[in-house]
């Protein structure tokens, strides 16, 4: 009975063994550096008050964003709900350095115009992982 005992401890030691052996062969996730910008509410929201300055600034950021996504530069996109922070949306951008995120960041007229200012910093993620279209089942 003693064996038997022995026998089955070793058995699931293996086992568990080979499955962490299993796992560890995967290839390492490829981490990349993006930047993640959050726009906060800017010292001019206030200030800007018409109707149609406002729908017009606001047709140039959405604007602005489907080019930088189809540059591929803009990856992630969107409004956070409301908050206790002056936190209104981010951007995620996939571009080289904070210089160059900060110039497609002033791309944005609702930037531009102080509707929004930015805090801008290092994110980091699977390069493609996080991002890659998710096949279509059928």
């Amino acid at each position: 009975m003693h064996k038997i005992g022995i026998l089955l401890t070793v058995s699931i030691f293996f086992s568990f063994s080979a499955a962490a052996q299993k796992d560890s062969s995967a290839a390492p996730p490829r981490i990349k550096q993006f930047w993640l910008v959050v726009l906060k509410t800017g010292p001019r929201d206030k200030e800007i008050t018409d109707t149609a300055a406002r729908n017009k600034l606001f047709a140039g950021h959405f604007a602005n964003m489907n080019r930088l996504h189809k540059e591929g530069i803009l990856k992630v996109a969107g409004p956070f709900g409301k908050n206790d922070f002056t936190w209104r949306g981010l951007f995620i951008l996939d571009c080289k350095t904070r210089e160059e995120a900060e110039a497609h960041v002033k791309t944005d007229p609702t930037i531009r115009e102080g509707i929004f200012i930015t805090d801008i910093v290092p994110w980091y993620s699977e390069e493609t992982g996080s991002f890659a279209p998710q096949s279509v089942q059928k």
